[in-house]
């Protein structure tokens, strides 16, 4: 989605006028989409000044759509996005309430320890009869979501909105070009039998491409959620059912920025674009965490090739001064002091204006990270901070194993290879086997 990606990299860059308007572009063509309402909720709330108001109607539309598609992650985030606009509102007992169901579905929700006390020091300054003290709000907002929030005036189909809203309409067709006339010669709904309706998928060296088979899938109903590790898609079928195809967690993280979908007359094509290029995929969806796919760590050589990056240093002719440790390596010994140097030495993107971002709101307006994935991440703090050998360790173990092994004890992997670990139910091949 393109209007999606935008408002990200708006919201990314603190630009929240630009946010709130690419999110209300995209909610125009996926008006179900859980995500989108987070991130605008997100976008109001950090506006100055903020639109309190607004942002828990985004929150409380994210949290009922969250619900019916019962995702604990969405629920959290949706969740916690309508305690901070209550709060906002000096709604406090409720945005109390709000923060609980947070920390059932996740307890490690690094904001609410602050909100926690934020709400707790409001309602103590109330008095004993003060109204505000005694939560009204339900778990789930008791809401009727036809169509999308158009708060933007300068979205095109605006207009379209106003005038189905003033004429008494009950669901907003989001589609144009099409007379009444017109639409109810049209077949409504999805044609294909629930029991035929399938997927299939091929891949490129960049890319994951999904097709789901079914004819009329309405487009201002279905829904096409991507998320870094999954994909989920639904829309309503003959009979007040539902069709769900949700694949959790996804083989290996992929972009949501740049993936994007198609609904056509007889199918819905998903490209997911693969956050490692290259890496091949055996299945669409994995029960286990691939975890060679989210550590960014130098690619292995092909034989008789010289490796790239990182790993290109310890094949140099220039002679190692540090000390060179037995391997099999066709490419000979390897100095992992000057690995781990060279490593050090590439430049790495900044996190720095997101994380200050954060960590204000965390303080000012606490908020959720709002994007990256957190098993990436987990190592790549391990590998920033750690000792010449513990880096040492992590580099040797994991080219040895062709990655499927991580290690950060120097004191066992310096001794020895560490041998090739496949996952259950796989087998390791030789490179161009």
């Amino acid at each position: 989605m393109n209007q999606a990606a935008r408002g990200a990299a708006a919201l990314s860059a603190g630009e929240y006028a630009e946010a709130v308007k690419q999110y209300t572009a995209a909610l125009q063509t996926n008006p179900m989409a859980v995500d989108y309402y987070i991130k605008r909720s997100t976008a109001y709330q950090r506006s100055s000044p903020a639109n309190y108001n607004s942002a828990l109607s985004d929150a409380e539309k994210a949290a009922v759509l969250a619900h019916k598609r019962g995702k604990r992650e969405l629920i959290a985030q949706a969740q916690l996005r309508r305690g901070i606009a209550l709060f906002g509102l000096e709604l406090w007992a409720d945005a109390g309430f709000c923060f609980d169901i947070v920390r059932k579905l996740n307890k490690d929700e690094k904001s609410l320890t602050i909100w926690d006390s934020k709400v707790k020091s409001k309602l103590a300054g109330l008095p004993e009869d003060d109204e505000k003290r005694h939560a009204t709000c339900l778990e789930v907002p008791d809401i009727s979501i036809d169509a999308p929030s158009n708060d933007v005036k300068e979205i095109p189909s605006s207009k379209m909105l106003e005038d189905n809203a003033t004429s008494g309409s009950t669901s907003v067709n989001i589609s144009s070009g099409a007379g009444p006339s017109q639409q109810e010669n049209k077949p409504e709904g999805v044609t294909t039998p629930a029991s035929k309706i399938r997927h299939d998928w091929y891949q490129t060296n960049d890319s994951v491409t999904v097709t789901l088979l079914a004819k009329g899938v309405p487009k201002d109903k279905a829904v096409v959620d991507i998320q870094a590790r999954s994909l989920t898609i639904s829309f309503p079928l003959p009979g007040s059912s539902t069709y769900d195809l949700s694949l959790d967690p996804l083989f290996a993280p992929i972009d949501p920025a740049t993936s994007s979908y198609k609904i056509m007359s007889t199918k819905v094509e998903i490209i997911l674009k693969k956050a490692a290029p290259g890496h091949k995929w055996h299945s669409l969806d994995s029960s286990t965490l691939d975890r060679s796919a989210d550590i960014t760590l130098p690619t292995r050589p092909s034989p008789g090739k010289p490796a790239s990056g990182a790993a290109s240093a310890p094949q140099s002719t220039v002679p190692s001064l540090g000390p060179s440790y037995p391997t099999s390596s066709r490419s000979g010994p390897k100095d992992w002091d000057k690995v781990a140097a060279e490593l050090s030495k590439k430049p790495k993107k900044s996190e720095s204006s997101e994380n200050t971002k954060d960590n204000k709101e965390a303080e000012d307006e606490l908020d959720d990270d709002d994007g990256g994935d957190p098993v990436n991440a987990f190592f790549k703090k391990i590998y920033a901070s750690a000792d010449p050998d513990t880096r040492r360790a992590m580099m040797k173990s994991y080219q040895e194993s062709n990655g499927t092994a991580l290690s950060t004890n120097w004191a066992e992997v310096g001794k020895k290879k560490v041998e090739t670990s496949p996952p259950d139910g796989m087998i390791a091949k030789k490179w161009g086997e």
